[in-house]
């Protein structure tokens, strides 16, 4: 940790002497920690961060509990509960301006704002903060379940039949979509593969990724955060596909391909007053009876 905080000390020199001084004030920093029997929750995922006091010429920098990076506020106990809330309430807001201010509920014009206002409020880097909680999607589906609800033809519909008759999927279902699209991308390069993705290519079952394992001793009880980390859904939802999807090579028809998928999965996401099936993730379709077909019946 000494070594961060002479880092830390560079970048502040640095930034002197090309005139362009940081407003230190502003900076935070978080130590991730379970709080429970001083176990360090980075170290069984596994990295490792301690609690330390770092300084500038502004005087110490206090530990927070939740900080914003990028758009996407992080909290220690990494969990995505007060950044869900707060995109909700924006997006909320937004609905409420649209409403007010167009006073058509005509299909068209309403499903285009919602995409293009409200929803791309609600998807900003979401493969990165995709929630396994059941609050936490209903949180996010509740505000596009109100939305739909007051579009012209659609009021006497439940949210299940207004996502058929509007041809939308979930925001859970297109979470899934984009970590999907975001592995195509992983397999040919187009990003970098920071998390060390490994792929493997079998005769019958097309690319598939390999699956990482947890640590050797990690707590059972981080299991649950490790399982819907990226590094984890990403292989696991991409193993769910097709030969004929996984080996497709171009983008475009990729993603037009995996859309025609989706778009014939049952979408059901849990939403509160409903009986959900299963989670509605497309790992819990892939192993219903009632959707073999859709997978060629291969094997996971």
């Amino acid at each position: 940790m000494l070594l961060l905080q002479h880092d830390l000390d560079r970048v502040v020199e640095w930034s002197l002497r090309n005139n362009m001084a940081l407003h230190e004030d502003k900076f935070e920093y978080m130590a991730h920690s379970c709080n429970k029997k001083n176990c360090n929750l980075m170290e069984q995922l596994p990295f490792t961060s301690d609690m330390y006091h770092y300084s500038t010429s502004k005087g110490m920098l206090n530990p927070v509990n939740c900080l914003r990076d990028l758009g996407v506020t992080v909290c220690s106990d990494l969990t995505w509960t007060t950044h869900i809330k707060t995109i909700a309430d924006k997006a909320r807001q937004k609905a409420a301006w649209v409403f007010s201010v167009f006073h058509t509920r005509n299909q068209e014009t309403m499903v285009t704002l919602y995409k293009s206002l409200v929803r791309s409020l609600l998807e900003y880097c979401c493969p990165v903060w995709n929630p396994k909680k059941i609050s936490d999607i209903q949180e996010l589906e509740g505000v596009q379940r109100t939305f739909t609800s007051r579009i012209a033809g659609c009021q006497d519909l439940d949210y299940w039949e207004r996502l058929l008759k509007l041809s939308l999927m979930s925001l859970q279902r297109r979470r899934e979509r984009y970590i999907i699209l975001h592995m195509w991308k992983i397999l040919h390069g187009d990003v970098s593969n920071d998390l060390h993705i490994e792929f493997v290519s079998r005769p019958r079952t097309g690319i598939k990724a390999k699956v990482p394992c947890l640590r050797n001793g990690s707590a059972i009880g981080h299991q649950s955060l490790f399982d819907n980390s990226f590094a984890v859904m990403g292989p696991r939802l991409w193993n769910c596909l097709p030969v004929q999807i996984n080996e497709i090579g171009t983008f475009d028809l990729f993603k037009q391909k995996l859309t025609s998928l989706l778009m014939r999965i049952p979408d059901k996401p849990p939403t509160k007053g409903y009986s959900t099936p299963n989670s509605n993730s497309i790992l819990d379709w892939r192993v219903d009876i009632a959707t073999a077909e859709l997978w060629g019946g291969q094997d996971s």
